[in-house]
């Protein structure tokens, strides 16, 4: 009985749709997941929680993108009238530079309307000013990015009891890729809010600051699971789960409210922390069965990569200890990073018979099964030939040669410092002048490390054990580090 709860519960995740690119709704603070959403709206000059929903629509052109946001709140205290109404159209005119691997993103507001009611209060958005730009670096396994925030919101209070200016600025960083995406954007609000008192008609004014640090994350991990059974083909196998996360902290620095109204003498100051989480989503991955990994060192490491589809090996022997091939390897970060291809298919325009397609290596054929991972990894200048018309697809690849590839694929190489300096290796004089700015953000981002002497080695052969332990290591930093850097680490040092 416990086993079929158990197959219910997985088939029940398996069919919840999961947002693959993360990103913040809207430029307010505020969270969600597939059924709710919240956030804190600060005009009355106190923090009011509000809930409800958001829809958001994408509709997606060759060169821009409109996103729309329609949000329907109500306070979380009941104790508290009221309803927020918001719908606010963007437009992101994408100008991409495929000379230099960047693309320019600049967005605007189309189309707004707001109301926000607090009680006997009334907030109307009659003008928003908005501009974000960003600047997307396309590299091989991800897309970094780093954007700009402006913008100026006006509301009527009661329509003509006075007025609130909210002055909006701030930036966000992102990375997106197949194994995981992150947009962190940290958003200051200044409040400028002057209204005619109904009782006495006493003019009063009021300002603060609220800063908002919000991050929406999406990652995938994976987890091997034990075959209960005894009697069964295989003892277990992989778990894929993709999980989505966003969490919002706001930081207020308000006038005190007391019963004489507002106090601009004394401050209200606090943090108010929100987060929604997504059902994950689980996949189930293909069970490793090679006979001449048992006890050795990299098993783990081989069967993950196996059951991910990284190798496709249709031997029930890996053969760990002898050298890994360089086609084997461009072939294996290629499908690690499900790496996008070069050149998207065309459509037919001619009923011309279409021209062969010739290989620019004379020692790798068109038909090989391996063509299209090496040219996709030539044309993302991950790996090179040894000549203009040779690949060597069958050469050994020693551990400086794999360190390059990666770090290329991360586009990274551009990161190290000036030329002249040295690594923290021990054997620093063996590095390749070529390899020497690999070797380093290797070590920087911990993709790497020396052996017991402090040592690299870099000329040395890398085995098929060693590639895989590499690889694994390389997703790692793909799943996890990239999102506590631009995470954690951001929200924590701010």
């Amino acid at each position: 009985m416990k086993r079929v709860i158990l197959i219910l519960m997985i088939l029940s995740l398996i069919i919840v749709p999961v947002n693959v690119i993360a990103s913040p709704p809207e430029f307010s603070g505020g969270v969600n997941n597939e059924y709710e959403y919240e956030e804190v709206v600060f005009l009355t000059g106190e923090p009011v929680k509000f809930i409800g929903t958001v829809s958001i629509t994408e509709k997606d052109k060759t060169d821009s993108k409109t996103i729309s946001y329609s949000f329907k709140l109500v306070p979380e205290d009941k104790s508290i009238k009221g309803k927020l109404d918001r719908r606010i159209s963007y437009t992101i005119a994408y100008d991409t530079r495929s000379d230099k691997g960047q693309t320019i993103g600049q967005m605007s507001v189309s189309s707004y309307r707001e109301t926000i009611d607090v009680d006997e209060d009334r907030f109307e958005l009659k003008d928003y000013q908005f501009s974000k730009s960003d600047v997307i670096d396309n590299r091989p396994a991800s897309d970094f990015s780093s954007g700009n925030i402006k913008g100026r919101k006006v509301y009527t209070i009661n329509k003509t009891e006075g007025e609130a200016i909210v002055d909006i600025s701030g930036g966000s960083v992102g990375y997106e890729n197949f194994w995981g995406a992150t947009e962190t954007q940290i958003i200051d609000f200044v409040f400028d809010i002057e209204r005619q008192a109904v009782e006495d008609r006493r003019s009063t004014r009021w300002q603060g600051t609220v800063r908002s640090q919000v991050s929406d994350s999406m990652t995938k991990e994976l987890r091997y699971s034990d075959n209960e059974a005894n009697l069964s083909s295989f003892n277990g196998g992989y778990i894929r789960t993709t999980n989505s996360e966003i969490v919002s902290k706001y930081e207020y620095d308000l006038p005190l409210i007391d019963r004489n109204g507002i106090n601009n003498k004394r401050r209200d100051r606090g943090t108010i922390s929100l987060s929604k989480q997504k059902v994950p989503k689980i996949e189930r991955l293909i069970v490793p069965k090679f006979r001449d990994l048992g006890g050795h060192w990299a098993e783990g490491h081989i069967n993950k990569l196996y059951s991910l589809d990284v190798f496709d090996e249709v031997s029930t022997f890996f053969v760990p200890d002898v050298p890994m091939t360089r086609e084997e390897f461009t072939r294996a970060v290629i499908r690690a990073s499900d790496i996008r291809p070069t050149e998207e298919p065309k459509k037919r325009t001619s009923s011309r018979r279409k021209e062969p397609e010739v290989s620019p290596f004379v020692d790798v054929a068109v038909e090989d099964i391996n063509y299209e991972y090496i040219k996709n990894g030539v044309a993302k200048g991950i790996i090179q030939g040894i000549s203009e018309n040779k690949f060597a697809p069958k050469d050994s690849l020693t551990r400086a040669q794999a360190i390059t590839i990666i770090i290329r694929v991360l586009g990274f190489e551009s990161k190290a410092p000036t030329p002249g300096y040295s690594t923290s290796f021990s054997d620093d004089r063996l590095i390749p002048a070529w390899a020497k700015d690999s070797v380093y953000m290797a070590k920087e981002i911990g993709l790497v490390q020396g052996d017991q002497l402090n040592r690299i080695n870099p000329n040395q052969v890398l085995t098929r054990a060693e590639a895989s332990a590499m690889l694994v290591r390389f997703l790692e930093f793909l799943e996890k580090d990239l999102q506590q850097d631009y995470r954690e680490n951001i929200i924590l040092f701010n």
